[in-house]
């Protein structure tokens, strides 16, 4: 009976992490939208994005521009003047990921706000599991069971990066609240040694004036 308790809820699992998550963007007609998400190293992104077409039959759809950079700065996508677009990569830095998209207004005039769908996916989501199907001759349960494998191994990964992520944090916390011991420790004598002078300085004062 337990077995068939895990089983279930390790395919609960897998069909939470198989879905694909895309997203709608309401682009202002001058501004920019951006969305970002924080991502290990060695993981393969794979994104497609287009315009949404408004209710106005044979309106020509409005252009946009998309960039895509990695947590330094480096510029790993970038379109201009499209309807629709992909982009692909596998992940050399550990950090936020930064999809910034905007209206292209340099050969169309107006509008309002433009809509775009993202369909974004990383790691387990982002891999091609026909052409694994395919190579490995595998299908039906087995299949379904290196998806399970495979997202155990994400889940597991993801823990270790939080675990390590957690130890960071805790390391940083410690420094930083020894150095706010020691400056306050450091204050507090300060002013008990500037007290003292004040002390001294009021006492000489009284005694050159015969007030005390």
């Amino acid at each position: 009976m337990a077995k068939d308790i895990n089983l279930s809820s390790l395919l609960l699992l897998l069909c939470f992490t198989t879905l694909t998550e895309a997203l709608w963007l309401t682009i202002p007609s001058k501004g920019t939208k951006c969305m970002s998400e924080e991502i290990q190293t060695h993981v393969v992104v794979l994104a497609d994005y287009y315009v949404v077409a408004d209710d106005v039959q044979g309106h020509q759809l409005q252009t946009i521009s998309a960039k895509v950079t990695s947590p330094y700065g480096n510029n790993l996508h970038q379109n201009e003047n499209v309807t629709h677009g992909q982009f692909a990569f596998t992940t050399t830095e550990t950090g936020n990921y930064v999809a910034c998209f905007w209206v292209d207004n340099k050969h169309q005039e107006g509008g309002g706000e433009t809509t775009i769908s993202l369909e974004w996916k990383t790691g387990i989501h982002a891999k091609d599991w026909d052409s694994v199907a395919r190579k490995d001759k595998i299908e039906g349960v087995e299949l379904e069971l290196r998806k399970l494998e495979g997202a155990v191994e994400a889940i597991r990964d993801n823990l270790i990066y939080l675990k390590n992520r957690e130890a960071e944090m805790r390391e940083v916390s410690e420094t930083t609240n020894a150095r706010v011991a020691w400056f306050s420790i450091f204050s507090l004598g300060i002013c008990i040694l500037v007290s003292g002078l004040q002390l001294w300085y009021l006492k000489r004062f009284f005694r050159k004036k015969k007030l005390i």
